[in-house]
C-alpha cells in the first residue's frame, strides 16, 4: 500500500461492524495496509473513500484480468524489480498462437496439444493459459469460425489479434462473453478500438515501437476511463525487447510512472523460426517482467521446462513450498501395509510419494510439518528430532489404522532411531534408504 494503516483508517466508516472478517475498522485498516485483505470486504465504504483507497492501493504494475470464470488469467500486480525484495506476484500467461490461415489439421493439432500438455509438479498443475487467435486471412467469417472453435474446445482465455479493426470487431461479436484481450490499439486506430473496448468491457493491448508514444496512448485511455491495459512495444529483436521490458518496469516502479504501470506482452513467436531458440527467448522474458508470452506452437520438450521455470520464479522466496501435515494413503494400503515418515517440504513429499507409488507396495506416508524444510535441514534446525516425531506419531492416529508397529524413518536421520525407540517403546524403528530412488527396492523386501 502507498499509505499507512492510520491513513486508511481515517477514510473508513468506523462502524466496527465486523462484516469484513475482523472485529474493528482499525484492524481492517492495518490488514489492508499489510496486503492481507481486500478493500471490497468493507460494505459501508463511501464512493469517494473507495476511489481514493483504490488509487492508493493499486500496485505500480496494475493487475489485469483476461477472460472470465475458471479461465480467467490475472497478470501484473508487481511491486518490486527483483524477486528477493518481496516476490513476483502473478505468473505470465503462456499463449499459443493459432491463425485462421492455417490448415484445419494444424489447427486441430494445436488445440489438442494445448489441452493435453498439462503437467503435475509438486502438487501444482502446470499448463498454458491463453490462445492468441490471429486473423491473417482478412475474412471475417473465417475468423469468427476459428474463434468459435477455440472458445468451444480450449480451456483458455482468449486474445484476439489483428491489424484490421473490422476483424477485431467481428471477432468480438462472437466471444464478448469470454472477455478476450484485444490486440492491438495503435495511434492509427485509437478511436475505433477504444470505442470497442468500452462497448465490450474488454482489456486491450496498446502497441507502438516508441515508449513515448505508448505513454501518450495509455494516458489517453486512462482519461477515457479504460484501465485494463497491456503494453506491447512491438520489438521482435530480443535485445531491444529486453531493454524495453526493463525500461518499462524501472519507470513504473522506481519512477512511479503510472502511464507505464501495466503488464507487458512479448511475441516470442516472431523472434525466431526455431522452436528451441524460441523457448530460450521465452524463458528470458519469464524472468524479465513480461505478462504474456506468445509462442508459435506447444511441444512437451519446450513447454514443460518453461512452465517449471515460471513456477519456480513465481513462488514466494520467503515461504518454502510445503505439503499439509497428514497421513497420506498411497495405493490403497490396509492394516498390514508399511508406514513411512518424511518432512513436508513439497519436493521431498512428491519424490517420496512417487517412488512409493512406482514400487506398487500400498503404503501409509506420514508427513510431519517441518515448516517446509527438507529432512536434513529440518533435523539440523531441531524440527525433526525424536521427541517431535514421537509426538506426531502418537497424535496422528496411524496406530488405529494398522496392526503392526513398524515405522520407517528417512536414512538421513538414522541417528534418531535409538532415541525414537525410547520415545516409542511399542514401535520398531526401521531405518529406510537415504535416497528416494532406493525406496521401491526397499519396500519390496519389507515385511
Amino acid at each position: 500500500m502507498a499509505i499507512t494503516g492510520i491513513e486508511i483508517f481515517k477514510l473508513l466508516p468506523k462502524t466496527n461492524c465486523g462484516e469484513c472478517g475482523v472485529p474493528t475498522c482499525l484492524a481492517f485498516a492495518m490488514s489492508l495496509a499489510a496486503g492481507k485483505t481486500e478493500l471490497a470486504k468493507c460494505p459501508y465504504l463511501s464512493p469517494e473513500a473507495k476511489n481514493k483507497l483504490e488509487e492508493a492501493s493499486t500496485p505500480p504494475i496494475r493487475p489485469v484480468v483476461i477472460g472470465k470464470g475458471e479461465y480467467a488469467k490475472k497478470i501484473g500486480g508487481d511491486t518490486v524489480m527483483f524477486r528477493h525484495e518481496k516476490r513476483f506476484e502473478n505468473a505470465p500467461a503462456i499463449a499459443l498462437l493459432i491463425s485462421d490461415d492455417m490448415e484445419e489439421s494444424d489447427i486441430d493439432g494445436r488445440i489438442e496439444r494445448f489441452n493435453t500438455l498439462v503437467y503435475e509438479r509438486v502438487g501444482q498443475t502446470l499448463h498454458g493459459e491463453m490462445v492468441a487467435v490471429k486473423c491473417q486471412s482478412g475474412n471475417a467469417n473465417k475468423y469468427k469460425a476459428l474463434i468459435n472453435k477455440v472458445v468451444q474446445k480450449c480451456k483458455a482465455s482468449i486474445m484476439l489479434t489483428s491489424n484490421n479493426a473490422d476483424m477485431l470487431e467481428a471477432g468480438l461479436s462472437v466471444c464478448t462473453a469470454a472477455r478476450p484481450l484485444i490486440h492491438a490499439l495503435t495511434k492509427e486506430n485509437f478511436d475505433r478500438i477504444a470505442s470497442l473496448v468500452k462497448e465490450h468491457s474488454c482489456p486491450v493491448v496498446v502497441k507502438d515501437d516508441s515508449i513515448d508514444a505508448i505513454i501518450e496512448l495509455t494516458g489517453r485511455l486512462e482519461q477515457s476511463g479504460i484501465k485494463d491495459i497491456v503494453i506491447d512495444t512491438g520489438a521482435i529483436d530480443m535485445q531491444k525487447a529486453l531493454e524495453n521490458q526493463v525500461a518499462i518496469r524501472r519507470a513504473a516502479i522506481n519512477q512511479k510512472m503510472r502511464s507505464l504501470g501495466y503488464p507487458t506482452l512479448v511475441m516470442a513467436n516472431e523472434m525466431s523460426g526455431d522452436l528451441m531458440k524460441e523457448a530460450l527467448i521465452a524463458a528470458t522474458f519469464v524472468a524479465k517482467y513480461t505478462g504474456i508470452i506468445v509462442l508459435s506452437d506447444f511441444s512437451g520438450e519446450t513447454l514443460f521446462p518453461l512452465l517449471v521455470l515460471r513456477m519456480n520464479l513465481f513462488s514466494d522466496p520467503q515461504r518454502p513450498l510445503a505439503t499439509a501435515e497428514n497421513i497420506y494413503e498411497i495405493g490403497s494400503p490396509d492394516e498390514n501395509s508399511p508406514v513411512l515418515l518424511t518432512c513436508n517440504f513439497s519436493l521431498t513429499y512428491f519424490i517420496i510419494s512417487g517412488e512409493i507409488e512406482s514400487s506398487r507396495v500400498p503404503s501409509f506416508l506420514l508427513v510431519k510439518d517441518t515448516e517446509g524444510l527438507s529432512v536434513m535441514t529440518a533435523w539440523a534446525a531441531g524440527k525433526f528430532g525424536a521427541d517431535i516425531i514421537a509426538s506426531f506419531v502418537k497424535k496422528c492416529g496411524i496406530a488405529d489404522r494398522i496392526k503392526h508397529r513398524k515405522l520407517i524413518i528417512p536414512g538421513y536421520i538414522a541417528i534418531e532411531s535409538g532415541m525414537l525407540e525410547d520415545e516409542l517403546p511399542d514401535w520398531e524403528i526401521m531405518v529406510g534408504p537415504r535416497e528416494g530412488a532406493h525406496i521401491p527396492a526397499y519396500l519390496k523386501t519389507w515385511n
